[in-house]
């Protein structure tokens, strides 16, 4: 599998391609890694520094992947944050001109936009772009429960109400979608006083959902993870339950060593092995 992969990347830590590529070759995925910006780090800290790479220049270094002959070799194209409007025509594009090469190639889109506590950090131009061009262009998208809730004008919040969102999302283009945390106000508690968390995925064969332990910390980088790994799992698989239970794993392995060993960025060599031969250690559930 050859997956296109565009977005940012840091020097120090992990967002973006700097996230996403380690875990896609480790699991055996050829990736085009094409970078948005080339910064230090991520912008968590407040301060960073390096180029935000302009969209004619990232168009330039797409067209010369183009030139070599490999797009018709192309199985999926994959975006996340996206910092302009200008980024969102480039990518489109590269989508139109892969799928020219080959029909049976999919886009998928991780539409970063915010989340429940911090709101939307992106610049206001960003939500629309996704909602009326980008979104119905995609084939699988990957939002949070805060981002399905603005791209679709809806309220998510129980479970019957996040599945009318997915619906709705549906109806805007893409077949797929992975709500990568689900935080209902009735979830259940563990007994050892853990809250919990969940991941949904639907597709045209279902609805399947995955709830594990919540891991009390914020972890730059995990959506960029899990929007990767799922990708991978169901292009090559065809099977949402069976991508969603290999995600789950790897990536509550990984934040939970992360966790364990106090640091801020992922420790995303360290769990290469939960990358590779994930535990599937959680139930998948059909919700529908």
């Amino acid at each position: 599998m050859k997956i296109l992969s565009i977005q940012s990347a840091v020097a120090y830590g992990h967002v973006g391609n700097s996230a996403a590529v380690f875990p896609l070759q480790r699991i055996g995925v050829e990736v085009l890694p094409v970078y948005t910006v080339n910064f230090s780090n991520h912008t968590g800290y407040g301060a960073w520094r390096g180029p935000l790479i302009s969209p004619d220049d990232v168009h330039e270094v797409i067209l010369g992947i183009e030139e070599r002959g490999v797009f018709g070799e192309i199985d999926v194209v994959l975006s996340g944050y996206q910092g302009s409007d200008g980024i969102g025509d480039v990518i489109l594009d590269a989508v139109a001109r892969v799928k020219a090469a080959n029909p049976a190639a999919v886009y998928a889109c991780d539409p970063v936009m915010g989340n429940a506590k911090s709101g939307c950090f992106v610049a206001p131009a960003i939500p629309v772009l996704l909602r009326e061009r980008v979104v119905p262009a995609a084939d699988i998208i990957t939002p949070n429960q805060f981002e399905l809730g603005f791209l679709t004008e809806t309220e998510p919040s129980d479970l019957d109400s996040t599945l009318a969102s997915v619906d709705a999302a549906r109806a805007m283009g893409p077949t797929t979608v992975l709500v990568t945390s689900v935080e209902r106000p009735d979830r259940p508690v563990l007994d050892d006083g853990r809250g919990t968390i969940e991941m949904l995925a639907v597709d045209d064969e279902g609805a399947w959902m995955v709830q594990t332990p919540h891991i009390p910390m914020k972890a730059n980088g995990s959506g960029d993870v899990t929007a990767a790994l799922f990708t991978a799992h169901y292009r090559a698989s065809g099977d949402a339950a069976s991508a969603l239970a290999k995600t789950v794993s790897s990536v509550y392995d990984l934040l939970q060593l992360t966790y364990e060993s106090g640091q801020r960025e992922l420790q995303l060599v360290e769990a290469q092995e939960f990358y590779a031969h994930p535990r599937e250690q959680f139930a998948v559930t059909r919700v529908r």
